[in-house]
């Protein structure tokens, strides 16, 4: 609780420095561009500038929206950038000036320091694009054909500037990623920027020609564009809802599922905050359907949709519809625990629930079964996340219905394993090496012992033992896909060879997901030649972002290759090949598991050191 405390000072602190620097920056650039002229303005001058302030405020109103992002839109800089073409860097500072004035009585609600940042951020984008324009030549006046490098760098000048002090503020104060950063102030925002610093040129050209006539004529086409995009937005939204949503029950569909999945696994992991997934399913629903007719199924689908959107609203709880009579709750910033505490109430309220038909359900009410998973560090694919859920699921059916289960909660065995027969069907597949690379088959078939007996050194339990040995054996499958004359080349490979080499990874776990049994094997066959710190393949995982037994399994491996015969590598002994392992453990190797796997090797099997050599 401290540290977090700890950090949120810290958070708060470094905001409050860089807005402070920001204000001190903004007041130098109101001192440095007062002169004092505006007391000798002329009333035809005054009228321009109160023209421009009213622009300003005009455009500030119709504000509009971009998809796919809803952060608000304006273009009242093109004004400022067309004061500075025109008019200069003094007055233009003077309308901000006013505008923030009137901005700080309207919106009340509002911290002062909010208000002077958001001045000191435009008057230093001002300040600049106007010092780099000088500078590049440009002068004030009519559009000048000749100086049109000069409009371009002020422009770019203002939005790099106007970008990167807002984005530094928000990465501050709400760390976030810089790739955030950049899709938020780059990418959603480059064509609204765009469009404000062509039109600020347009206005330089109206205004100087023009007069007031020309600026009522720019604030109408700006409305103009302004509605066109507020019209565009609520399209996309209208679009972008119904590509999003199940017709049958009003909720989110399975490609919206995934997609959020995928977004908010990625922020768990790296922001480390907890995220939980519910999978349910009506019970008996086939009976159901059978009974009344599909139509009344669908209505039954629809009845528990809304049931669960009730449920949940209010909270940041997304609740989709993953196929069939299976709903997700994807639940954001929420604990195994405090998830089954919201689906098992939400549970018993359905079976308090009226319906018509329940009567012919065995629980003689609406029920659902329902299974759990919390997000971990080392789950780094939605699948995983999806399949842990489904599992507990299984096991919540298989202890009759109506149960909510939170996967690894029990130590009961969460599907029946027959691990005799899927060793068999593993063993089957590898049989091909036995024409293509005998070395690989023979590495495999080791590994394999290696990892039955240090999953006793780990006292694994059952469903774990299954994954870890299963997943030695098959770590390799990828391997498959190589070409023979690579994996059987005596010289050095080539580096398109080694890229070719190291793709088996990913290779293999597609011929692992082909069969859904041995989905659970992916981590072993994907990210066995990770590395602890980082450096590893394909996706440089670090530390415990590798999950626990794959670390042990590249270990095993690692141990493997370092004392057989490669046709690209020498072989060590026995005792070199532990050295090598102490030398690599906290870079290439978890410590502790390393430590864990010497002293196994040393001191507690010197019987299976002896078979494993026979072997090699």
């Amino acid at each position: 609780m401290m540290s977090i405390i700890k950090k949120l000072q810290e958070r708060v602190s470094a905001t409050g420095l860089y807005v402070f620097l920001i204000c001190m920056a903004g007041l130098a650039v109101l001192l440095y561009t007062n002169h004092w002229s505006f007391m000798h303005y002329s009333p035809t001058e005054w009228v321009t500038i109160y023209s421009l302030l009213g622009a300003v405020l005009i455009l500030e109103h119709f504000t509009f929206q971009l998809p796919p992002a809803s952060n608000k839109q304006s273009m009242d800089s093109s004004v400022y950038l067309a004061c500075i073409f025109v008019h200069g860097t003094e007055i233009a500072i003077l309308i901000l000036l006013f505008n923030v004035l009137i901005a700080a009585i309207r919106y009340r609600e509002l911290s002062w320091w909010k208000h002077a940042a958001n001045f000191s951020i435009y008057a230093l984008s001002i300040f600049l694009s106007s010092t780099v324009f000088e500078l590049s030549g440009g002068t004030q006046g009519g559009l000048n054909e000749e100086h049109f490098t000069s409009y371009l760098l002020a422009l770019f000048c203002y939005f790099a500037v106007n970008t990167v002090t807002l984005g530094l503020y928000f990465y501050i104060a709400y760390k976030g990623s810089l790739n955030e950063l950049k899709k938020a102030f780059l990418a959603e925002s480059l064509l609204v920027y765009l469009c404000t610093l062509i039109l600020s040129l347009v206005l330089t050209t109206l205004i100087y020609h023009n007069g007031i006539l020309g600026l009522l004529l720019f604030l109408a086409l700006s409305m103009l564009l302004s509605h066109a995009f507020k019209q565009l937005f609520t399209m996309y939204r209208e679009i972008e809802e119904k590509a999003n949503m199940d017709r049958r029950t009003g909720l989110y569909n399975h490609s919206y599922f995934e997609n959020a999945l995928e977004t908010e696994l990625n922020i768990a992991r790296t922001q480390n905050t907890p995220l939980s997934l519910a999978l349910i399913d009506i019970d008996d629903f086939k009976k159901y359907n059978d009974h009344f007719g599909h139509l009344r199924g669908d209505q039954l689908l629809g009845f528990l949709g809304e049931t669960l959107k009730k449920e949940t609203s209010g909270s940041n709880i997304i609740v989709s519809r993953y196929g069939g009579e299976e709903f997700t709750l994807l639940m954001p910033d929420y604990t195994a625990e405090q998830a089954y505490e919201i689906v098992n109430a939400i549970r018993k309220r359905l079976n308090d629930s009226r319906y018509e038909g329940v009567e012919i359900f065995p629980h003689g009410c609406l029920s659902f079964s329902a299974g759990i998973v919390q997000s971990r560090v080392d789950i780094y694919d939605r699948s995983q996340l999806v399949d842990l859920a489904d599992k507990a699921l299984y096991y919540a059916k298989k202890q009759g219905k109506n149960i909510v289960h939170t996967h690894g909660s029990l130590n009961e065995v969460e599907r029946e394993v027959d691990l005799g027969q899927d060793i068999r069907d593993i063993e089957q597949q590898l049989n091909l090496f036995l024409y293509k690379d005998i070395n690989t088959f023979k590495h495999s078939k080791r590994v394999f012992k290696y990892a039955v007996d240090m999953s006793e050194a780990l006292q694994l339990g059952q469903e774990d033992k299954r994954c870890f040995i299963l997943g030695a054996l098959i770590h390799d499958i990828g391997k498959l896909e190589i070409p023979w004359n690579i994996l059987n080349k005596k010289e050095k490979l080539t580096d398109e060879e080694w890229r070719m080499v190291k793709a088996h990874v990913t290779w293999g776990r597609r011929i692992v997901e082909a069969n859904e049994r041995f989905m659970d094997l992916v981590p072993f066959v994907e990210l066995h030649h990770e590395r602890y710190d980082g450096g590893g393949y394909p996706f440089g995982f670090k530390g415990e972002q590798i999950p626990r037994l794959c670390r042990m399994l590249t270990i095993i491996d690692s141990f493997d290759a370092m004392t057989t015969e490669r046709p690209y590598q020498p072989t060590k002994t026995f005792d070199e090949a532990i050295k090598e392992l102490r030398d690599c453990s906290g870079s290439q190797f978890d410590p502790e598991l390393t430590a864990i796997f010497i002293h196994y090797v040393q001191h507690k099997q010197p019987a299976f050191m002896d078979s494993i050599e026979a072997d090699h």
